[in-house]
């Protein structure tokens, strides 16, 4: 029995560091998310979709506000409701 417990702990720490370290932003992303966010209302909110738009599109447009045409890519993603996805 403490064999398979044991194994079983094992197996749950190395899947969950890999899902902590998959899950984690990129630096490049995590800065400029912050600049990108750091006036909006809903903080969290905004960090959470600007890293996503990051991620996804390699930029993220400067200033806090706009200047979305120096990254189309960005610029471009839709939610589901055919608004803006990105701040």
């Amino acid at each position: 029995m403490k064999p398979v417990f044991v194994l079983f702990l094992v197996l749950s720490l190395v899947l969950t560091s890999f899902f902590e370290v998959s899950m984690a932003g990129s630096a490049f992303c995590d800065s400029k998310c912050a600049v990108r966010c750091s006036k909006a209302g809903r903080k969290d909110r905004c960090l959470k979709y600007c890293g996503i738009c990051c991620e996804k599109c390699k930029c993220v447009p400067s200033g806090t506000y706009d200047h979305k045409d120096e990254c189309p890519c960005y610029r471009d993603m839709k939610n589901s409701k055919g608004k803006p996805k990105c701040p």
